[in-house]
């Protein structure tokens, strides 16, 4: 009885060992393809242009991008080369703003990254250009955001610096460290 004893104990064991192997493999499975899906975009747009109205039916902001994905259980929308143009609220002249590619969250928060340029379409703004690697946009709000390394070329001026916080609705603008700032000689 000893023997049979035993015998049967280790094929209890073995199976148990054996089932622990294919629950192990089958979770390993379900969570890959679980991962595969949720990277699948719901829908594509190649060669996007939207226009954005607020709810008062102005103008907001316009979005033109190469490619856009659209990931709706991930929550957010990305971008190829998008370029946006932003109008602040006081009907003053819009800003345009480009990267090579960004992505927009659903509390209509965008991080942009890889050659950012912020652009003035007033020829006579103080401020002309805003170069960086990387910048947040909160659409709700026009206020735009940056801790990387910032270079900004107005009138007769470039200024390096880092950290940056713009309200294109008040126009005002802190670039929380300055580095270094060349003026221009202009000729009258």
């Amino acid at each position: 009885m000893s023997r049979l004893y035993v015998l049967a104990i280790t094929i209890l064991a073995l199976s148990f060992m054996a089932y622990g192997v294919v629950q192990w493999q089958a979770s390993q499975e379900e969570s890959q393809e679980s991962f595969e899906v949720s990277l699948t975009p719901d829908f594509i747009a190649e060669a996007l242009k939207s226009d954005i109205y607020s709810e008062s039916g102005k103008l907001s902001h316009k979005i033109d991008a190469q490619r856009m994905e659209h990931y709706a259980g991930l929550s957010f929308t990305h971008f190829e080369f998008p370029q946006y143009t932003l109008y602040p609220n006081d009907d003053s002249p819009p800003w345009q703003l480009a990267a090579s590619e960004g992505t927009l969250y659903n509390n209509n928060r965008v991080v942009l990254k890889n050659r950012v340029i912020l652009e003035a379409t007033e020829p006579n703004s103080l401020i002309q250009e805003i170069h960086c690697k990387y910048l947040e946009l909160d659409l709700n709000t026009n206020i735009i955001s940056s801790d990387q390394t910032i270079l900004i070329q107005g009138k007769d001026f470039t200024m390096y610096g880092s950290g940056l916080i713009i309200d294109l609705n008040t126009k005002q603008m802190t670039l929380t460290e300055h580095v270094q700032t060349i003026y221009k000689k202009t000729t009258s």
